[in-house]
């Protein structure tokens, strides 16, 4: 009998092992839905050899539901796991959730409503509107990021939308995102902070080395911080951006697009996950992506951010 191991997203729970179906083809990263007396739980495929198990006999494994349409978690990703629930004493089950944030997030692709000017003007125009439709000209987004750019109510944008003056449109919630520019508006930095930078940049690719930058606030460290960030892109490698307050979330969104040219990259959903966001908005960006999928985060430190 075909029998895995999985490692279910219940931090008080070990690996447990279960039956595989007939037709149901896994691998190891294979994100699975698994039963657990009443309830089902998502887990995730695990080798055996790596997490040891007192195994049970077959006649008592329960057969797994399903197998999500997902892309399996790569090898490298896995053990990244592995060492981040060992290094922080942590259950496995608590990194997994971290790289799989929800059960929305495992939905699949899914279409959301976008607005856009249709260059038709309102019967009753009123200053709001005016203003709204001046900032928008040539752009397109959901009502509260369109609301935000014109710094209008997102009634005013609904009014606009009954009045014709905005139309929606149907996108693909997992439309690509741009790409940070390394080299798009690189700061003009003093001495000591050219010295830090490139010691950082120096350590790009050299192995796990934790790095403190000590200065007061306004001192530029987040500037010399994306300056490892750049160089890390310019390699061709990823970088993690963590932020420690729902409250930086725009501030931070800001500079990152001064910085690098744009503020919507493949890396930034993962700053906001502990953002203001609705779960809705979120799900899109943090949803799994095939391992050949460019994905570029900045690396931002919770204890010494500007």
């Amino acid at each position: 009998m075909n029998r895995t191991r999985v490692v279910t997203l219940n931090a008080a729970l070990g690996p447990l092992d279960y039956r595989v179906p007939d037709g149901m083809a896994l691998e190891p990263g294979s994100v699975v839905v698994a039963p657990l007396g009443p309830r089902q739980l998502v887990g995730v495929v695990w080798e055996p050899e790596r997490l040891p198990s007192e195994e049970v006999g077959d006649n008592r494994l329960r057969p797994l539901i399903a197998l999500l349409e997902v892309p399996p978690i790569a090898a490298p990703l896995r053990r990244l796991a592995e060492w981040t629930a060992d290094y922080y004493l942590s259950p496995l089950a608590s990194v997994l959730r971290m790289i799989l944030p929800s059960s929305s997030a495992l939905e699949g692709s899914r279409q959301l409503t976008e607005y856009r000017p249709t260059g038709q003007v309102p019967e009753r125009m009123t200053p709001q509107r005016l203003k709204a439709l001046a900032a928008l000209e040539g752009r397109q987004g959901t009502i509260r990021e369109l609301a935000h750019h014109a710094e209008v109510s997102d009634a005013v944008l609904r009014g606009l939308v009954h009045a014709g003056a905005l139309e929606a449109v149907t996108v693909e919630a997992d439309r690509p995102l741009d790409h940070p520019d390394p080299d798009f508006a690189p700061p003009k930095l003093n001495d000591e902070q050219r010295t830090a930078a490139a010691s950082l940049s120096a350590a790009i690719g050299q192995g796990f080395d934790p790095v403190l930058l000590d200065g007061v606030t306004g001192s530029g460290k987040t500037e010399v911080y994306f300056e490892a960030v750049a160089e890390a892109l310019r390699q061709g490698k990823q970088a993690l951006v963590l932020l420690p307050e729902i409250a930086l979330t725009e501030p931070f969104l800001k500079r990152f697009q001064a910085r690098f040219g744009c503020a919507r990259s493949p890396g930034i959903p993962t700053s906001a996950r502990r953002s203001a966001a609705a779960p809705g908005g979120r799900s899109p960006m943090a949803r799994p992506r095939s391992s050949s999928a460019p994905a570029r985060l900045c690396s931002y430190p919770t204890a010494t951010s500007a």
